[in-house]
C-alpha cells in the first residue's frame, strides 16, 4: 500500500514538473528541486521519460477504482434496502467517500489521457452509486413515514391536520396526524387546535440522520439537484395530502367565481382555518425538517423547502386572489374580511417561513393579494353606495313605516363596524383623495372611514327623502321620514358609528327627526285647531250659536277621519309613539275643552250641547291612543 501511495506521489510530482515546465530545460530544473527537497523524489526515479508517467500515474488509479468497484458493485447489487442493515449503510458511504475523495484527487490530472479515462470510469461508477443513494432516500423517507404514523398512531398523537367538519364552534380547528396511505377508520381524532406555537416532526430523528448523510454524499458529489428533487416529491405529496385533509379543494379562479354563494361561504371558513394551520403548523415544521435534513448545505435547504411547499402556498394564495378579484355584491363583504384579515395576520407567517431567495415571489405575492384584497373591500363599499342611489321610489312602504333599504343599509354597516379596525386600516390604505362633496362639515381631520360611513348616511337619507315624496299626505311624508330617521340614528348611537361619526351628527339628525314630527303636527292637527278657533264676542248670539255648531259638527268630522286614518300609520319606535300621542294630546285637549266649554254656556245651543259634542276630553285622548298602530299589523316594524 506504502509502495502504492510512493507511486502516486512520483507521479504528481511528474505530473507537475511537464505541466509548470515550458521546456525540457524547464521541466529538468523543476525535477532537481524536487529531488533536493525530500529523498524519496531521486533524479533517478523523477527523469525516467515523460512517456512513462502517465502509465504508472493511472495503474495506481486503476487499483484504487478497481477496488472501490468491488466494494460498491456488491451494494449496488443488492435487492433489499442497504439502511436495512447499520454496517452496510456505513460501508457503503465509506466507499463512496473514498470514491469522491479519488475523483477529487485525480481530477487535476484528467488532461492526461489515461487518467482522463480512469475518471471517466470513475464518474460512471459515481453514477451508479449516487443512483442508489436516490432510491435509498426515497425509500428511508417513505418507510420512516410510514414507521413514525403507526408509532405515533399507537400513542394517540397528531402527524397531520385535520378538521371537523360538522364542528358548529366558529374557528374550532381540529388536529388529526396522518402520515402515509388513506386510513381514515385508524386516524385518530385530536383535540381542537388553540395553539399553534407547534412543530410536526414528520419523521423519526434516526431517519432524518440517515437522510442527512446521504444528502451530505450526494451534494459533495454535484447530485445535489437529484437529491433536492427526491426529498421535494416525496414530501411534496405529504404537504398537499395534509391541506387536503384540512378540507380545502383544488380550485381553479374561474371555479371558485362559478360556486354559489353559500358554497363558497363554507369554502371561505375551511380555507381560513387550513391557511393558519398551512403557515403556523405545517409550513414551519417542512422548514425545520427541511433544515435538518440539509443541515450545512442551506441553499439545498432554500431549494428543497421551496419546491415542496410552493404549490400548497400558491394554491391558497389563489384561492384568496380568487375571492379579491371576484363579485362586489355587498352581501361578501364579511367573508372578503375573514380571508383578508387571515393573510394579513399571516403576513408575519409568510415573512419568517419564506424568507429565502427562492421564496421571495411568494411573499410578495402574498402582499399583492394581500392589498388587492383591500382593494375589493373598498371596491364592495363602492357597490354600496350604487346600490342606495339605484333603489327606486317604486310603491310606498304601508303607514310611512320603516323602508327596507333603511334597515338594510343600516344593520350592513353596524356589522360591518364590527371589524372597524381592520376597516380603517383598508381605508387608511386606500391612498385616495376623499372628494370635498364627501367631506362636507365634517372637516379635513376626518378619517377615511368616517368619511365612508358619513357619505353612504348622506346618500341614504337622500334616497328617503326622494322615496318620501311618493306619499300624498304630507303628514304621512313627515312620519315616513321621521321613523327612518328616528331608526338611523338609534342604530348609529348603539354601534361604532356612533364614534365613527360623532356627536355633533348624532344632534344633528335628532334634531331633524323633532323637525319632522313637528312637520306631521302641523299638517294633521293645525286644521282641526282652527275649527276649535272661538269667534268674535261682538257677534250677535245667535250668529255665535250658529258659527259654532258648525265648527263642532267639522270638528267631530275632521277628528274622525284623521283618528280613522292615522290609525293605519306606523311609528315603530314605542318611545316615539308615546310621545307623539302625548305631544298631540296637550296640542289638542286644551283647545278642545276651552271650545266645548263655551259652547255650553251658549243660551242659543243649551241643551242641544250634548247632543252636538260627540267626544268628551276622555273619547279624545282614547282615541289619539289608538293613532300609529298600523292597523292590522305593520309591515314597517323594527328589526
Amino acid at each position: 500500500m506504502a509502495e502504492n501511495g510512493e507511486e502516486k506521489l512520483l507521479a504528481v510530482a511528474r505530473h507537475i514538473a511537464k505541466t509548470l515546465g515550458q521546456n525540457d530545460t524547464m521541466a529538468d530544473d523543476i525535477l532537481q528541486i524536487f529531488s533536493n527537497f525530500d529523498g524519496r523524489f531521486s533524479r533517478e526515479k523523477l527523469s525516467e521519460k515523460m512517456v512513462d508517467e502517465a502509465p504508472r500515474g493511472c495503474a495506481v488509479l486503476e487499483r484504487t477504482l478497481n477496488s472501490l468497484d468491488r466494494q460498491i458493485s456488491r451494494y449496488l447489487a443488492i435487492d433489499h434496502p442497504i439502511w436495512a442493515d447499520s454496517a452496510d449503510s456505513s460501508a457503503f458511504l465509506d466507499a463512496i467517500d473514498d470514491l469522491i475523495g479519488t475523483i477529487k484527487d485525480w481530477s487535476s490530472m484528467a488532461a492526461e489521457k489515461s487518467v482522463g479515462a480512469c475518471l471517466v470510469r470513475a464518474d460512471d461508477l459515481m453514477q451508479q452509486a449516487m443512483f442508489r443513494l436516490e432510491d435509498e432516500f426515497r425509500s428511508l423517507m417513505e418507510r420512516g413515514a410510514e414507521s413514525f404514523e403507526l408509532s405515533r398512531n399507537n400513542h394517540e398523537s397528531t402527524g397531520n391536520l385535520s378538521f371537523d367538519s360538522d364542528d358548529e364552534n366558529e374557528g374550532n380547528e381540529e388536529a388529526l396526524l396522518h402520515n402515509g396511505s388513506d386510513l381514515d377508520h385508524q386516524i385518530p381524532i385530536a383535540q381542537p387546535i388553540t395553539d399553534y406555537d407547534i412543530i410536526i416532526d414528520a419523521l423519526p430523528s434516526g431517519t432524518i440522520n440517515d437522510l442527512h448523510e446521504i444528502a451530505k454524499r450526494m451534494v459533495a458529489a454535484g447530485f445535489g439537484k437529484e437529491c433536492s428533487h427526491v426529498y421535494s416529491t416525496c414530501r411534496r405529496e405529504f404537504l398537499e395530502e395534509s391541506i387536503s385533509r384540512l378540507g380545502l379543494q383544488k380550485l381553479s379562479i374561474d371555479e371558485v367565481h362559478k360556486m354559489p354563494w353559500q358554497e363558497l361561504e363554507d369554502e371561505i371558513e375551511r380555507w381560513v382555518k387550513a391557511a393558519n394551520v398551512a403557515l403556523r403548523i405545517l409550513f414551519p415544521s417542512e422548514r425545520r425538517l427541511c433544515d435538518r435534513v440539509f443541515f450545512g448545505f442551506s441553499s439545498a435547504a432554500d431549494l428543497s423547502f421551496m419546491e415542496v411547499c410552493r404549490g400548497s402556498a400558491i394554491q391558497l394564495l389563489n384561492f384568496a386572489d380568487a375571492v379579491a378579484i371576484g363579485s362586489r355584491s355587498p352581501e361578501r363583504l364579511f367573508k372578503v374580511l375573514d380571508v383578508f384579515e387571515t393573510l394579513r395576520d399571516l403576513m408575519p407567517e409568510f415573512d419568517s417561513v419564506f424568507s429565502d431567495q427562492y421564496c421571495l415571489v411568494l411573499r410578495n405575492e402574498a402582499v399583492t393579494i394581500w392589498k388587492r384584497l383591500g382593494e375589493a373591500i373598498r371596491g364592495i363599499f363602492m357597490e354600496l353606495e350604487n346600490l342606495i342611489r339605484r333603489d327606486p321610489a317604486k310603491a310606498a312602504v304601508p303607514g310611512g313605516g320603516l323602508h327596507p333599504i333603511t334597515r338594510y343599509v343600516m344593520n350592513y354597516l353596524r356589522a360591518a363596524c364590527r371589524s372597524r379596525l381592520t376597516l380603517e386600516q383598508v381605508f387608511d390604505e386606500s391612498n385616495v383623495v376623499v372628494p370635498s362633496n364627501k367631506l362636507d362639515d365634517r372637516g379635513s381631520s376626518s378619517s377615511p372611514m368616517s368619511v365612508q360611513m358619513a357619505w353612504i348616511m348622506e346618500l341614504l337619507e337622500s334616497n328617503l327623502e326622494v322615496k318620501s315624496k311618493i306619499y300624498r299626505d304630507s303628514a304621512l311624508c313627515s312620519v315616513f321620514m321621521m321613523n327612518n330617521g328616528r331608526y338611523i340614528v338609534q342604530k348609529v348611537k348603539d354601534s361604532e358609528l356612533g364614534s365613527l361619526l360623532g356627536d355633533d351628527w348624532i344632534r344633528k339628525h335628532t334634531a331633524k327627526v323633532r323637525q319632522y314630527c313637528t312637520n306631521y303636527q302641523r299638517s294633521s292637527w293645525n286644521k282641526i285647531l282652527g275649527t276649535l278657533k272661538l269667534d268674535n264676542s261682538s257677534l250677535a248670539s245667535n250668529a255665535i250659536a250658529k258659527s259654532m255648531k258648525e265648527k263642532i259638527k267639522s270638528f267631530n268630522s275632521q277628528f274622525e277621519e284623521v283618528c280613522r286614518t292615522q290609525s293605519t300609520w306606523v311609528v315603530f319606535d314605542e318611545q316615539l309613539r308615546q310621545e307623539m300621542r302625548i305631544s298631540v294630546s296637550r296640542l289638542l285637549l286644551p283647545a278642545y275643552r276651552n271650545f266645548i266649554g263655551r259652547l255650553q254656556c251658549i243660551p242659543e245651543i243649551g241643551r242641544n250641547a250634548d247632543r252636538l259634542i260627540r267626544y268628551g276630553p276622555e273619547d279624545i285622548e282614547a282615541r289619539i291612543s289608538e293613532l300609529f298602530e298600523g292597523g292590522n299589523g305593520s309591515s314597517g316594524g323594527r328589526k
